[in-house]
Parts: C-alpha cells; structure tokens; sequence
C-alpha cells in the first residue's frame, strides 16, 4: 500500500484527501448480508411438503352450498338462482344472519373472474365467511 508524504500538507499539517477504506469495508459487509439474505427471501422455491394429520372440521347440521357448475349456472342447493336472486335466497336461507358459513363449489373448469364475480356478491351482500370446497385426496405413502 501506497502512502503520500508531505505533498498536500496545509500549515497545519492537515491532509485534504479523503478515506474511503472504512466506507468500503462498510459496503463490502452489507454485500456479503444481502447476498445471504437474498436466497432466504424467495418464495418460489420447490418443498415436498407432509400430509396434514389434523382432523376435518366437523359440518354444520345444515350447510348451505352455493354452486357453480361448468355452464357458469349457479345453484343454492339443490335450487338454480340467477345473480339477482341469490343474495335473496340466501337471506331467506339464512333468517338474515350474516355470519353463516356459505360454501362455495366451483367446477374447475370455471374462469377465474365467475369465481370472483360471486364472491363478490357474496361479500357485498355481508356474507365474509366463505369455505372453498374441494375434493379430498389421500396421500399416498
């Protein structure tokens, strides 16, 4: 390493250049941390993840099921409703009670915004307890 002797000295002795060593060492030590916490941050990375061991959660005594078949017609039950008359006939399903679970089927051949446009309604209407319904699978081991 080279070093400067007497060239820009004031009266006072006083050097006029800049030490960027320590702001260097500071930025290298940052590099090094965000290059390691870099990789931890992704969520995109592939897990094998184990087979849930919990319980299904027992069904109400009488469940609503709200469905939608593949030609987008939607059924309350057993009873086909439009988009009109669905949140009617929840409420009269219901008494009014808001805070009842609807589950919600879907044929999986059912674009994306059908399923929201429902959900939609649902939620706009009052009804924010909403179960998904799939098909279950074993696992197979």
């Amino acid at each position: 390493m080279a070093m400067r002797l007497n060239e820009n000295l004031d009266d006072n002795g006083e050097m006029h250049e800049i030490n960027v060593t320590p702001f260097i060492d500071v930025m290298l030590v940052l590099l090094i941390i965000f290059m390691v916490a870099a990789p931890l941050a992704t969520v995109d990375v592939k897990v094998n993840l184990p087979a849930s061991s919990s319980q299904p959660q027992p069904r109400p005594e009488k469940p609503i099921y709200l469905s939608v078949k593949a030609d987008k017609s939607m059924f309350l039950g057993n009873d086909l409703v439009t988009d009109e008359s669905v949140i009617p006939a929840l409420n009269t399903l219901t008494n009014g009670k808001k805070e009842t679970t609807i589950f919600f089927r879907a044929d999986k051949t059912v674009d994306y915004e059908t399923m929201m446009r429902v959900m939609d309604t649902l939620h706009q209407a009052g009804y924010l307890k909403i179960g998904l319904v799939g098909e279950e699978k074993t696992v197979a081991k």
